[in-house]
């Protein structure tokens, strides 16, 4: 970042605090970091000021405004290093800002105020209200979102629907009794009998078990496939090559060949172009451009090789796709999903202008009706890099909510930074004030295989601070919903948010001899 005005660095600054601590009068030290702060929050108050003004005018819902505010607070705060600041807070026992995403502008006033009188100035703190209005809101839209929950557990359980919850309402009720607060349809699948099966299940269990649990209908939107495979029967090994055409074309005598559902994409494809296939499974490089497409070689695979097969995913990581949003199946899906769904699932939504679509074909089907709820779905790189707008888009006219779909997204972001990304997800979110879906993978060995790795319960655990956890489907799905419960029950008292509860060990009770 920038040196804060007076042309010192923030390291300077820390280090001269460091020395003041040891050597000079305590009254120096506690002006140079109030000095220090103020500069930021002046910044801070400019930059967000001039990005709010850019939102304003789209800003239709009052409930929203407060999040928006603070998101252009946040945003303003974390363009800058406050790693210094924080520092010098911290030599001073004061708040380090670490926790600070639902409520940046207070905390910086708070913390303002204390130095002021520290320093024996006139000092007026914020209303501690303004301090959890943020995070109130949030828990208000996660029943909204998710439903109630039982046994003392925060975050909810939201559970894929399987086709045989459309004709077996008994099982819907274990999975509720299990925990599951709140069902997803994926409209990419079956139909409207279906999925009207399936609601009315849904709702009749719930109503006779006393709870809350909202249909979230997820609108599949435009995830690139495999659409036709000519010649790939065998397995592809590390070093193997295929051919990715935009249109069918002759067989060729050694090389498989595929086509995509979206061909428009081959004509952005260019030599070194990483591509990930059904979920990171294959990974490919193309190496060679030809008139009709691309020669791509396999440089990621399990060593006994895979088969391509048609309707699995392919990514381009580097690659802005800019296609629309809606589908063909999308449009017939949406007169249905306008008249029964509590939520609505945005998939692939990257652009501003993608929401303003889905928006505008819901609304033709909606009448008098409320606007339903939007949950983003976060998939692309694109979508990440407009996460803000697209939350300020859809937040300004519907309740909103957004899932952290790690399956595409790790493919396009890169699996190494995926946990980063997600963190950032969290944080902007809750600065937004707005809950969070952590999605994708949760707990699958169990769910596949009834015995759940090591790995996958940590994630299940680091999953609690989002405001609900999606589970796919399994036959184990029961089983997996009371196992994951217990985990967040378990976590529920150590943690909220990034915020440690300081609640009582039980592992270690009592005198501890040597």
């Amino acid at each position: 970042m920038a040196n804060p005005p007076g042309g010192i660095t923030v390291s300077e600054h820390t280090s001269i605090l460091s020395e003041k601590a040891h050597c000079a009068p305590f009254p120096e030290q506690i002006a140079a970091c109030r000095s220090l702060l103020n500069d930021y929050i002046a910044r801070i108050d400019a930059d967000s000021g001039a990005l709010l003004s850019e939102w304003e005018m789209e800003i239709k819902r009052p409930e929203f405004r407060p999040g928006a505010i603070n998101l252009a607070c946040y945003l303003a705060a974390r363009q800058h290093d406050l790693t210094g600041l924080q520092n010098s807070l911290s030599v001073l026992g004061l708040s380090s800002l670490g926790r600070a995403e639902s409520h940046l502008r207070q905390s910086l006033a708070a913390v303002s105020a204390t130095l002021d009188g520290l320093s024996g100035l006139p000092a007026t703190w914020p209303d501690p209200s303004a301090l959890e209005a943020g995070l109130e809101h949030i828990t208000t839209d996660q029943a909204v979102f998710f439903g109630d929950y039982p046994g003392g557990r925060n975050t909810r359980i939201m559970v894929t629907m399987p086709p045989q919850g459309a004709t077996d309402i008994a099982f819907v009720e274990k999975l509720i009794e299990a925990g599951a607060s709140c069902f997803r349809i994926n409209c990419a699948h079956d139909g409207p009998d279906d999925w009207s099966a399936m609601i009315a299940n849904i709702r009749a269990s719930a109503e006779k078990a006393g709870r809350q649990c909202p249909v979230l209908m997820d609108i599949a939107g435009p995830k690139c496939r495999i659409k036709s495979i000519d010649n790939a029967e065998q397995r592809l090994l590390r070093g193997d090559r295929f051919r990715l055409l935009a249109k069918p074309g002759r067989t060729h005598k050694r090389l498989p060949s595929i086509t995509i559902t979206f061909p428009e994409i081959v004509a952005k494809l260019h030599p070194g172009l990483q591509v990930w296939i059904d979920d990171g499974k294959i990974g490919a490089r193309v190496v060679e451009l030809i008139d009709d497409g691309a020669i791509l070689e396999i440089t990621v695979v399990s060593d006994k090789g895979k088969k391509l097969k048609a309707e699995k995913g392919i990514n381009f990581p580097a690659v802005d796709l800019e296609i629309e949003n809606l589908t063909s199946a999308d449009l017939a899906a949406i007169p249905f999903v306008a008249a029964n769904a509590d939520i609505v699932g945005c998939s692939f939504v990257q652009r501003p202008e993608d929401v303003r679509g889905l928006m505008a074909e819901l609304a033709k089907h909606r009448g008098d009706r409320p606007n339903q709820p939007l949950l983003l779905k976060i998939e692309t790189g694109m979508a990440v890099r407009n996460l803000p707008r697209l939350i300020v888009q859809a937040g300004s006219h519907h309740p909103v909510a957004v899932m952290i779909a790690r399956g595409d997204l790790a493919m396009e972001v890169g699996t190494e930074r995926l946990s980063e990304v997600q963190e950032e997800i969290l944080w902007l979110c809750e600065a937004a004030h707005i809950p969070v879906v952590w999605a994708t993978q949760v707990l699958e060995t169990l769910l596949k295989t009834g015995a759940p790795s090591r790995a996958e319960v940590t994630d299940a655990a680091m999953g609690q601070r989002a405001e609900c956890i999606m589970l796919n489907k399994g036959p184990y799905i029961t089983e997996t919903i009371g196992f994951l419960a217990g985990i967040l029950h378990r976590m529920d008292r150590h943690q909220f948010k990034k915020t440690a509860r300081l609640s009582a060990l039980t592992s270690w009770r009592g005198p501890q001899p040597l």
